[in-house]
């Protein structure tokens, strides 16, 4: 990829996870200058280390306060926790320079994403709904991602000159989350479904027997092996899912549509990512054994 000109004050990002990791790591080193970031962890001296290894591994600089970070700069991507999206449009909103992208990447509802958009906008810049819509490894920044809102059109122009890979959504905020929102509650909802049955059947002594009906009664499903996957995505991401399906509750209940089973989901999600444990042999028996020990 040729280099983008951002001379005109570079891309910023607030919030320093394993997303806004990612891209920039796609980006490369040469690819993209004048790249920085503010990670609200950096305040607490026992969570900066991760934040600043990050930062450091993908060649970003960490900025010591969203001043500095946001300064002048011609793109935001704002990649925080699902519960701190409109805290984190709140906070950096004075510091932004008129018509300056904002890019909502959290995975939060319309509704969050509507008051974000107007905090945002009041301040001048140009808000952005995206919703990303796959794992962003192995892709980085080359993950799918939805955008929406009035200045969708002119986003995505921008993140295809970086080598991006969005898809219009719609034209209003709201559109591109609500897809996210929505189809977090089948794929999340598996994830919680799988540890609630193969879990007691674990306990019971018939995970063999369930497996088998599973497998005879859904074919095209490797069962032990997508278990294990679901297993793993909940014990190391299960806090970050869980804050995603809180959100994804608040999303049915603006539709007026029951959330119990999202609901249920965040506290399966919760449940396991609490646990800390780490998922690193891939193996179903192994991973469930190791919930049952800690539950």
């Amino acid at each position: 990829m040729n280099a983008f000109d951002i001379t005109a004050g570079g891309i910023a990002f607030i919030g320093f996870g394993e997303a806004a990791e990612a891209f920039a790591t796609g980006w490369g080193h040469d690819a993209v200058e004048n790249l920085r970031a503010y990670d609200p962890k950096c305040d607490d001296p026992e969570a900066a280390a991760l934040p600043r290894e990050r930062a450091a591994r993908s060649g970003v600089s960490l900025a010591a306060d969203r001043v500095s970070a946001l300064s002048g700069a011609r793109a935001v991507f704002c990649l925080v926790t699902a519960d701190r999206a409109v805290e984190a449009a709140t906070q950096a909103a004075e510091f932004l320079t008129p018509g300056t992208f904002w890019l909502d990447g959290n995975s939060c509802s319309p509704g969050a994403k509507r008051r974000a958009c107007d905090i945002v906008e009041a301040a001048g810049a140009r808000y952005v709904d995206v919703a990303i819509m796959a794992p962003v490894y192995p892709k980085l920044h080359h993950t799918p991602l939805l955008i929406a809102g009035p200045h969708a059109a002119e986003a995505e122009s921008f993140l295809s000159a970086l080598d991006m890979r969005a898809k219009l959504a719609g034209d209003a905020v709201g559109d591109a989350s609500s897809i996210k929102m929505i189809r977090s509650v089948m794929i999340k909802g598996m994830e919680a479904l799988t540890a609630e049955c193969l879990l007691a059947a674990r306990r019971a002594g018939v995970e063999e027997r369930v497996l088998a009906s599973l497998q005879a009664s859904n074919p095209g499903i490797d069962w032990p092996v997508q278990a294990a996957y679901n297993l793993e995505r909940m014990m190391v991401h299960g806090r970050r899912r869980a804050a995603e399906m809180r959100e994804v509750a608040a999303t049915l209940a603006e539709l007026d549509l029951p959330n119990g089973l999202a609901l249920a989901t965040a506290d399966w999600q919760q449940r396991i990512g609490d646990l800390a444990l780490p998922a690193l042999e891939n193996d179903l028996s192994v991973r469930a054994d190791m919930i049952l020990s800690a539950l």
